[in-house]
C-alpha cells in the first residue's frame, strides 16, 4: 500500500503551495459530482458477485436516473434527490452508496501571480534564468535527437538515450493517459496518439472547470484544456519526429483514457471507468499522476472527526478504488502511480487540514491512522508508488517518502524536477531545474503564457515556456512546450520505462499487440533501477520554501532499498537489456 499527494507544479509553484466502454462496462461519462445533501450525482456499490444491472433497474424504479453501470467492478453512477441515497442503501446486494466525490486531483497552480513573483525575486537575487522560446535550456543532454532534447536531463539521469540504441518502444504497446487528457493533435503526440481507442470518460461542469466548450459538455477524446496530462504523455511518448522533445519510449502507442476534470478534480466513476477500460482494451500501462482529494486520506469507517455520512464515502471510495486496480492488474496492466508533493513520511501521516476540498467549505482537522487510511489511487493494490528527483539526482523538497521499508508506499524513484536544486550554483531556482514536455497552445494563450499570434510572452519567457517549429513529414508545424515539476513528472518517466520493458521482453497476443505480465513489469523496473544510497547522516535538510519553515527528511534504508528512493532509480537501458 502506499499513499500519495501528486501534483505538478511551474516553476516555483512547488515552493509555494503544499503542493477516461469496454464489454464489461457501460461506461457512460459521469454526470458533475454534487454534495451529499440535496439533488445530486451519487454512485451506488454493488455487492461481490451481485447484479449491478439488476441494480440499476431498482434505482430507476426508484426515481433515479442511471448514468453509468460498471459491471466489471460492480459500480453504478446515479442521478437523483438526496432521498435517493437512503433508497439506493436498503435495495438487497448494495455494499454502499455515496455522494460521487472526487478522489483524486492534478495540480493547480497560479503561474500568472505567484510563480512569476518567485521569478522576480529570484532575478532580482541574480539568480533568475527565464528564457524566451529560443535560448532555454543549458543542461546539455547526450539525449539530442529531437531539437529541444538537450534540455532534457532527466532522460540522461534513466539512460534514455543507450537504451534508444536497443529499443525505442514498438507501437503495438499502449500506454493509457489517465488524466485530464491528452492534446492528440501536438505535433509531438499526433504520431502516437491512438485516437480509435482513447475515450473521454468525463463531463466538464460548470462550477469547477467553467463553460462547457462543446454543447454536450463531453469533450472529444483528443482535447485537453488542462495541460497536465499532455505534459505527462510527452515524457513518456512524445516522437523522435524532428521536433520539440521526445519521449522516454518515442515509438509506443498513446491511449487517452481521460478521468480528470478540466480543472482537475477526478471523480470516482471516471477514474474506476478507465481503469476497467484499460484492462478490457489491452492497455499495456498506465500512468496516474494524481492526488486523492476532496479526501487526501480515505479511512476505513472515516477518520474520528469525519461525519457519519462522510466515512460512508470514504468506504466507497476506497472499495471501489481498490475493485478497480485489482481488475486492471488481472488484465496485466502495469500500474503507474505518483507519490505525492507534500514533503510527507507516508509512514507517518500528519494530520489532515485540507479535507474535504469539494465542494469547499467543510474542511476540517482529520487525525490519520496510518494502518487504516490510504491515498488513492496510489496507495491502492498493485500500483507501483514514484518519488521525484532534481537534476542532481537528490530528492526533491516536495516529494513524499516513506521511512517503513515494508509498506509498499514506495518503489522507485525518478526525474520529477526542482525548481530549487544546486543551492550555491548558478542552476539554482532555474526552469531548467524542471521537467520539460508537450503542452496544449490553447491552454498557454488562455494563461497568457502565448498571444493570439502564437509568440511567446514576457510572462511567458519568464516560465521558461518554448515554441519549436520545423517540418514533419514535409510539413511545417509548430509545438509549445513548458517545464512543470512534481511526482507527476517523475511518475511518466517511471511509466515510459515500463512500455520498453513491455516492449522489449512482451509476446505477441494476436491483434492487441504485446503482453508482459505486469508483475514481471514491476520485476524489471525495480530489480533494474540504479541504486542510490541515503544522504549522509541519513538526514536531509531543506530550506525555507514559503510554505513551511526549515524542515528535514529522514532517509532510513541500504543502498539496495531505502525511504527516499526505494529499490532506486528507473533504468531504460537496464529494462531492455
Amino acid at each position: 500500500m502506499r499513499r500519495t499527494r501528486m501534483l505538478a507544479l511551474t516553476g516555483t509553484a512547488a515552493l509555494i503551495a503544499a503542493i477516461a466502454g469496454s464489454a464489461n462496462a457501460t461506461a457512460v461519462p459521469s454526470a458533475p459530482a454534487a454534495a451529499v445533501t440535496g439533488s445530486g450525482s451519487y454512485v451506488v456499490l454493488a455487492d461481490a458477485g451481485a447484479d449491478a444491472s439488476a441494480i440499476a433497474a431498482k434505482l430507476r424504479a426508484a426515481g433515479g436516473t442511471v448514468t453509468s453501470v460498471n459491471t466489471d467492478i460492480g459500480l453504478i453512477t446515479v442521478k437523483g434527490s438526496s432521498a435517493l441515497l437512503t433508497k439506493a442503501r436498503a435495495i438487497k446486494g448494495v455494499e454502499g452508496a455515496a455522494g460521487d466525490r472526487s478522489i483524486g486531483r492534478s495540480p493547480k497552480t497560479d503561474k500568472k501571480d505567484a510563480v512569476l513573483k518567485e521569478h522576480a525575486a529570484a532575478a532580482a537575487a541574480g539568480k533568475g534564468k527565464g528564457k524566451s522560446s529560443s535560448s532555454a535550456g543549458t543542461k546539455g543532454s547526450k539525449h539530442t535527437a529531437d531539437p529541444l532534447d538537450d534540455k532534457l536531463w532527466g532522460m540522461d539521469m534513466i539512460d534514455a538515450p543507450e537504451a534508444h540504441e536497443i529499443e525505442m518502444g514498438d507501437k503495438r504497446v499502449r500506454v493509457g493517459i489517465l488524466d485530464t487528457g491528452v492534446q492528440g493533435d501536438h505535433p509531438d503526440i499526433a504520431p502516437n496518439f491512438d485516437k480509435k481507442l482513447s475515450r473521454n470518460f468525463t463531463t466538464d461542469m460548470t462550477d469547477v472547470d467553467g463553460p462547457c466548450e462543446v454543447a454536450s459538455c463531453v469533450d472529444g477524446p483528443g482535447v485537453d484544456d488542462n495541460g497536465h496530462g499532455t505534459h505527462v504523455a510527452g515524457t513518456i511518448a512524445a516522437a523522435m519526429n524532428g521536433i520539440g522533445v521526445s519521449g522516454v519510449a518515442p515509438e509506443v502507442g498513446i491511449v487517452n483514457i481521460r478521468g480528470g476534470q478540466d480543472s482537475g478534480y477526478f471523480f470516482l466513476g471516471p477514474v474506476t471507468s478507465a481503469l476497467t477500460y484499460a484492462g478490457d482494451t489491452g492497455i499495456d500501462v498506465v500512468n496516474m499522476s494524481f492526488y486523492v482529494d476532496p479526501w487526501l486520506y480515505n479511512c476505513e469507517g472515516g477518520a474520528p472527526e469525519d461525519s457519519p455520512e462522510e466515512a460512508a464515502e470514504q468506504d466507497v471510495i476506497i472499495a471501489a478504488m481498490n475493485r478497480a486496480l485489482e481488475y486492471a492488474h488481472s488484465k496485466d496492466v502495469t500500474l503507474v502511480g505518483a507519490l505525492g508533493n507534500n514533503h510527507e513520511d507516508l509512514s507517518n501521516p500528519r494530520t489532515d487540514f485540507s479535507s474535504p476540498d469539494y465542494p469547499g467549505g467543510t474542511e476540517h482537522p482529520r487525525t490519520i491512522d496510518n494502518a487504516t487510511c490510504w491515498d488513492l489511487p496510489t496507495e491502492g493494490p498493485h500500483v507501483i508508488g514514484v518519488s521525484a528527483l532534481g537534476p542532481s539526482g537528490e530528492k526533491a523538497d516536495y516529494s513524499n517518502y516513506a521511512t517503513d521499508l515494508t509498506s509498499g508506499e514506495i518503489e522507485v524513484s525518478a526525474p520529477g524536477g526542482w525548481f530549487r536544486d544546486g543551492i550555491g550554483t548558478a542552476t539554482y531556482r532555474t526552469n531548467e531545474n524542471l521537467i520539460l514536455s508537450a503542452a496544449p497552445l490553447h491552454v498557454l494563450q488562455a494563461e497568457g503564457q502565448v498571444d493570439e499570434a502564437g509568440n511567446i510572452t514576457p510572462d511567458g519567457q519568464a516560465l521558461g515556456t518554448i515554441k519549436d517549429c520545423g517540418f514533419v513529414r514535409g510539413k511545417q508545424v509548430c509545438g509549445y512546450y513548458q517545464y512543470l515539476q512534481g511526482t507527476s513528472m517523475a511518475a511518466p518517466h517511471a511509466s515510459g520505462v515500463a512500455a520498453l520493458a513491455v516492449s522489449a521482453h512482451g509476446k505477441v497476443r494476436g491483434k492487441a499487440g504485446f503482453t508482459l505480465t505486469a508483475d514481471k513489469v514491476r520485476d524489471l523496473l525495480m530489480g533494474t533501477a540504479t541504486d542510490h544510497a541515503c544522504p549522509a547522516g541519513g538526514v536531509r535538510s531543506y530550506e525555507p520554501e514559503g510554505r513551511s519553515p526549515e524542515f528535514t527528511a529522514t532517509c532510513n534504508g541500504t543502498v539496495d532499498f531505502n525511504s527516499f528512493y526505494g529499490d532506486g532509480i528507473v533504468n531504460a537501458l537496464g529494462v531492455v537489456q
